[in-house]
């Protein structure tokens, strides 16, 4: 994840520049950088014969990828499509006397769900069959089941191979397509028309307040009971309490230990995309030629190294951690991982070399030499060497570290740095990028003591040795990671059991390290306390987190109740997890919906403590508007689209109707169709129901050349004399698209006569085209390109 604008950049330089966002402000025989060049061939990345291309490539803008995405049925369906309809209609394309090849598959993602093309703007303006092509993919990518995302910023994910029972920590998240990645694996048993609840979880985390509501936007687009959004500093990620889940326990087991009620949640995955200086992405951000400079990775590594140790103090025995980066500077990528793996043992390098067959990569460094100059001075070969150059002073203010240097050839072989995987962009014709992927080793377990004598670092274990509660870390500008004796290290020393085994009291009361906030900030006294530095409880200490408290509601609440009644609710359905987020006072507008572990985390948790953004899925909204009113029933709440395919499989008869494929296209062709449009089967099925929400399942068939191949289950309200189809627009085109080949719905037909109606008033106008960007409210994103982006709901 490259790095973003910030304290995090020097010489006032951020992604907003115009030479990071755009691609034609530097000229292709501009595309140099000396001191880039003399750094990297210092570190011997590459063979000296695969320079020149490695270079030639870098200067080469990025092929267009995207993947198809979604619930796994629903995304195979999908690329069913685009393998099956549109790749023949655009092989054989010849546009201005030239060859254009289709898109091809990725060959090294798993069941072919990620694709590749290299097409000119012009083409995709012109070509009618490209210009179709791009016209779907725009649509799906507006409603989620296409991710424009670049090639290798898909590959942490399938590191981390998660499954449903995970849980599962992205630390970095945002923009969040990664996050969907996960997401996806987590819901790995949906079906085509509805969702699992599975029973692990997916907290997506970032330090970027306005960028974790682009996170929420991109997880919206699978909605997921076990999602969490927090908005933290990931170095310092706070201990996460849950109540104890094992209600048996061994007869050795100590009564105190068995007599808990709260464990520190550990995690099974984490993924650590930090940020980084993002040289990786040069090819579509030429900037970077202009502005690149050794000391951003010098800067970067002791914060990625504060985020790798956090991970690990986090992680459960046998889990393991993706660390990755798209940058290609080792002090940014082995030096870090080297650093941790000293720092905190129990942790290993796996090899994961083959686990995506037709991926090319190259093996970890095991040996480079910093820069301490931007000048590109590595004449040092040691830390030792380099400090004993400065006086006292200098020494005090240098941000360079021992572990900014290579361990020696013994130890690189000990660590299986080698094991690393690095991207290079040559390989591929993709974006360089660096992967490690940890594992944390079961403890070997100390033979039983015989002598009455007993070390006292065996007895209980104080806050700062439980794993993840270490505050040194955070205070001290260098870490404990240079294998100096003294003051410190045993805190480093991971414990011989997880630390879910026993969280101490004092962790309970404060597991995060203190933060300095201003004390002349106005108190606001309903909101939760938080403790701060020198043990006070700062006053407006929750001033500065301003989202909505969450609020369980009971069972037997009338609006639960009543949704039961309207949706015929199986007994199953688990009304005792849902939640609202409105003000204390207000009337309920939402309905969100959680899995069992989601619920315990926010019941045992300050969800200001824990900046918790949201959780869970809306799956129930308040009908608003003179419509819902003129019903005079006492409720008025539907089943939202994005929250249908988690309740559907609770929803009874009596909420759902039958319709057929002829229905769907009259739904798709006007916002409020007359029940006497449609058959006399349907009409008189749904004018026989009462006025509200009800859930049609449209059966597959065909019509006029179209072709409805599986069951499409969506959500109406019905009138009194009409029905409305509950999607929003860009939903309604997608699906058009994907079943009709063409935007039937009324919102096309509107926006095409006003491009008429333009087109007329000014005839030599240039008519704008939809262009399919990478994930991102209005600017161009990929996990590894990190922008502002402005606030979104």
């Amino acid at each position: 994840m490259a790095k973003k604008k910030g304290k995090g950049n020097k010489g006032g330089k951020s992604r907003d520049d115009a030479a990071w966002a755009r691609t034609d402000v530097i000229e292709r025989e501009h595309m140099h950088n000396e001191r880039l060049e003399k750094y990297y061939k210092a570190q011997n990345v590459l063979p000296e014969e695969e320079w020149d291309q490695f270079l030639e490539t870098m200067r080469n803008p990025l092929p267009t990828t995207f993947r198809v995405a979604g619930s796994r049925q629903a995304a195979r369906l999908l690329n069913d499509t685009i393998k099956d309809v549109h790749v023949p209609h655009l092989a054989g394309v010849v546009f201005e006397g030239e060859a254009v090849s289709p898109p091809q598959q990725i060959p090294w993602y798993p069941e072919g769900l990620a694709w590749q093309f290299n097409v000119a703007k012009k083409v995709l303006r012109k070509s009618p069959e490209f210009k179709k092509f791009h016209s779907f993919l725009v649509f799906e990518t507006e409603v989620g089941n296409v991710s424009r995302q670049e090639a290798v910023s898909m590959l942490p994910p399938l590191f981390l191979e998660v499954e449903p029972h995970h849980r599962v920590l992205d630390m970095c998240a945002a923009p969040g397509s990664k996050t969907a990645q996960l997401l996806e694996a987590l819901h790995a048993h949906d079906t085509i028309t509805s969702s699992s609840i599975p029973s692990g979880l997916l907290i997506a985390n970032d330090s970027d307040y306005k960028r974790t509501h682009l996170l929420i936007h991109q997880s919206a687009r699978l909605p997921s009971p076990a999602l969490m959004v927090t908005n933290l500093d990931a170095s310092i990620f706070p201990a996460i309490k849950i109540p104890s889940e094992q209600t048996i326990f061994p007869s050795s087991t100590k009564a105190r230990v068995a007599a808990k009620k709260q464990y520190q949640l550990l995690f099974d995955r984490i993924l650590c995309d930090v940020p980084c200086s993002g040289d990786g992405t040069l090819r579509k951000n030429p900037g970077i030629w202009k502005h690149w400079s050794p000391m951003d990775g010098n800067g970067l590594h002791s914060l990625q190294l504060r985020i790798l140790q956090r991970a690990m103090r986090m992680l459960k025995k046998g889990g393991r951690i993706v660390y990755s980066t798209c940058s290609i500077n080792p002090v940014e990528n082995e030096a870090v991982v080297a650093a941790a793996l000293k720092s905190i043992p129990g942790f290993e390098l796996i090899d994961m070399s083959n686990h995506l067959p037709g991926l090319v990569h190259r093996p970890g460094l095991t040996s480079w030499k910093p820069t301490v100059t931007r000048e590109i001075n590595t004449n040092f070969a040691t830390y030792q060497d380099y400090i004993q150059t400065l006086d006292e002073s200098q020494r005090a203010s240098s941000k360079m570290l021992e572990s900014h240097w290579p361990p020696s050839a013994a130890e690189a072989e000990s660590l299986h740095l080698s094991r690393c995987l690095r991207i290079y962009p040559h390989l591929q014709d993709t974006g360089g990028f660096f992967i490690a992927i940890l594992q944390k080793k079961p403890p070997v377990k100390a033979p039983a003591s015989t002598g009455a004598s007993k070390d006292p670092s065996e007895g209980k274990r104080t806050a700062d040795a439980v794993g993840g509660l270490d505050r040194s870390d955070v205070k001290k500008a260098k870490l404990d990671v240079e294998g100096e004796a003294g003051k410190g290290q045993e805190a480093d020393a991971e414990p011989t059991e997880d630390a879910d085994e026993e969280l101490p009291e004092e962790a309970m009361e404060d597991p995060t390290p203190p933060m300095e906030v201003d004390e002349a900030t106005p108190a606001a006294t309903s909101e939760p306390k938080i403790r701060f530095k020198k043990g006070k409880t700062a006053e407006g200490a929750s001033a500065h987190f301003k989202e909505n408290p969450y609020t369980f509601i009971a069972p037997d609440d009338p609006i639960i109740k009543a949704c039961i009644e309207i949706f015929d609710l199986s007994s199953n359905f688990p009304a005792s997890n849902l939640l609202v987020r409105n003000p204390a006072g207000d009337s309920v507008r939402s309905l969100y919906m959680v899995n069992d572990i989601v619920k315990s985390v926010v019941q045992h948790n300050d969800y200001a403590r824990i900046r918790l953004m949201t959780c869970g899925t809306k799956v129930f909204g308040k009908q608003e508007g003179t419509e819902a009113k003129r019903e005079g029933a006492e409720t008025h709440f539907r089943v939202l689209s994005e929250g249908l395919p988690v309740v559907l499989p609770y929803i009874g008869p009596k909420a759902i109707v039958q319709a057929d494929f002829a229905a769907l296209k009259i739904f798709m062709e006007s916002y409020y169709p007359l029940t006497s449009g449609f058959s006399e089967s349907f009409q008189s099925m749904i004018d026989a129901k009462a006025n509200g929400s009800y859930i049609v399942r449209f059966q597959p068939g065909q019509l006029e050349g179209a072709t409805l191949t599986h069951e499409l289950v969506l959500p109406i309200w019905k009138s009194n004399v009409s029905v409305m189809l509950m999607l929003d627009k860009r939903a309604k085109s997608a699906l058009s698209m994907r079943i009709f080949g063409e935007d039937i719905t009324t919102a096309a037909r509107e926006a095409a006569a006003r491009k008429k109606e333009k087109s007329e008033a000014t005839p030599d106008a240039q008519v704008d085209t939809p262009v399919l960007e990478e994930d991102t409210a209005g600017a161009p994103v990929d996990e590894t390109e990190a922008v502002d982006v402005p606030e979104t709901a």
